[in-house]
């Protein structure tokens, strides 16, 4: 209000307000701007529409999201990916990706294809797991679990030849 008043009153210059007011540290960058600034628009509040864009993140793009993405109890396999859901919501996928970390707490993970086991191999893999459980001591077995990341045998294949003396 001062530096308007000033401005249209006594026509101060940015340089006229650095020297009246030393201690507020002011820049001349700065002062041009809002002086520019009070001329063409007599005003120093923001124009209506300038400053960041309008998040994506609302309340009913979020709920859209959560029925889209988590499988529903009666209904398994109904969940989608962030890509599918951008299309159907009309949000852009880096919007969704933020409302599934940032507002869901979950992580995006990218869909694979697998093979299942035939029984066979579900079988083989029960039978291996136990003998391999025979080799170890009880107290030990209780911080072991398995998974299916690679392969595992009861006999590690080994180098059978004997090549050095």
């Amino acid at each position: 209000m001062l530096i308007k008043n000033l401005r249209e009153s006594k026509s101060y210059s940015a340089r006229k307000f650095i020297k009246e007011f030393s201690d507020k540290n002011w820049y001349r960058k700065g002062l041009d701007y809002l002086l520019k600034k009070l001329c063409e628009t007599g005003t120093v509040e923001r124009k209506v529409g300038s400053g960041e864009r309008r998040s994506a993140r609302t309340t009913q793009n979020i709920n859209a999201a959560e029925d889209l993405i988590v499988s529903q109890g009666d209904e398994p396999r109904t969940h989608r990916s962030t890509q599918q859901i951008a299309r159907e919501t009309g949000v852009s996928r880096s919007s969704v990706v933020g409302i599934v970390n940032e507002d869901m707490s979950l992580k995006c993970f990218k869909r694979r294809r697998t093979h299942e086991l035939a029984e066979s191999n579900r079988l083989a893999r029960l039978v291996r797991s136990r003998q391999l459980l025979k080799h170890y001591q009880e107290y030990d077995v209780a911080f072991m679990w398995f998974t299916d990341k690679n392969m595992f045998t009861a006999a590690a294949p080994s180098n059978s030849c004997v090549c050095c003396p």
